[in-house]
Order: C-alpha cells, then structure tokens, then sequence
C-alpha cells in the first residue's frame, strides 16, 4: 500500500475556491507569495519548455487594468453590463497572479499540452494559496480573452495570453458549499 498524507487528501476534497468579491485585505506580501509561486511552478511540464510565466499585479496595476477594461469595452461596443463586470475584478481586487501561457515551439510537445501545463499551473496557485490560508479565485472573463488588453495592460506577446487570474487576498466571509459533481454519473470504469 503507497505511504499517503491524508491531511493533503482531506485538503483535496473540501478544497473551495473563495468569490473574489469577498477577499479583503491584507494581500500575501512578495515574500508571502513567493512559496505559492513555488508550488506552482512544480506543475507538470512536459519537455520542461516551462510554457508560463508570472505576472503579478498589485493595486496600482488592479486600477490602471480596470480602466483599460473600460476604454476596450467601449472599443470593443461591449454593453455597459458587460464592462462593469469584466473590471469588477480589477476595481475589487487587491492582488492578483496573471499566468501567462507562453506557447514556445517543439517537435515533441504540442500546443495543447502546452495550455493544459498552464491550467496546472492555474489551479497549483490556487490550491497553495487556500492550502497557506489564503482566501483565493481563479477568474478569467472577455478582457482575458481580448488582444487589445493582452498588449496594452500586460506587454504579451503574439504567442502569449492569459490562462487566469489568481485572486489572493484575506477570506471575507466563508462561502456556503455547493453541489458537487455526480461521481457515479462522470465515472466509467473500463478493465478490458
């Protein structure tokens, strides 16, 4: 029988991300967050291309970032609705860890792999961050997705974009539990 940690497990299987709305001050400070970061970048990495990167935002980044969403929203004919809730993240937020996917080229490793290493990369942060106390969120929404605020607010490049946006902050408030999925439904067991 493999020797397990089952405070790890336990952690595992009531993990629960917390709404970014609720997280308040104070944020990890960068010695605080450097141990996350850390856990995070032990992600799997097929062909170690390391195909993400960090780009931590702090508040002065979150306002600048929520204007911009704003002036793109406008740009892009967004309704109002739209633009409030694609800067809520940034006009609520205190601190957030941007993962970049950076697609590099490889004979061996494609593409995809490339983008389910910065998925791994995703959840690792947000896993060690409510692992360390903190209260945290992985988001994304349209400015994730939109050129204009991939150049102009964090610098990417053509073979970059955003995987998510990592809220960490204090827990405001515990969020009450949600359904989980069916196991029995999602499972299929083949043995031949």
């Amino acid at each position: 029988m493999p020797q397990n940690d089952q405070t790890v497990l336990d952690f595992l299987q009531s993990r629960r991300s917390r709404p970014a709305k609720t997280l308040v001050a104070p944020a990890p400070t960068r010695a605080a967050l450097m141990p996350l970061l850390t856990a995070a970048a032990r992600s799997p990495d097929h062909g170690k291309l390391e195909p993400w990167r960090f780009v931590v935002l702090e508040q002065g980044a979150m306002h600048r970032l929520a204007e911009l969403t704003a002036q793109r929203g406008e740009a892009l004919g967004k309704s109002a609705e739209d633009i409030a809730k694609g800067r809520s993240q940034f006009d609520q937020g205190i601190l957030a860890v941007a993962v970049i996917e950076v697609q590099k080229p490889s004979e061996k490793i494609p593409a995809i792999e490339q983008s389910y290493s910065a998925g791994a990369v995703c959840l690792a942060l947000l896993n060690a961050a409510l692992a360390s106390g903190w209260g945290a969120n992985w988001l994304s929404g349209w400015p994730s997705h939109d050129r204009g605020f991939c150049k102009a607010g964090l610098g990417l490049a053509e073979n970059e974009r955003i995987a998510g946006f990592i809220h960490i902050a204090t827990e405001g408030s515990k969020p009450p539990e949600r359904p989980r999925p069916d196991l029995d439904a999602i499972t299929e067991w083949v043995s031949q």
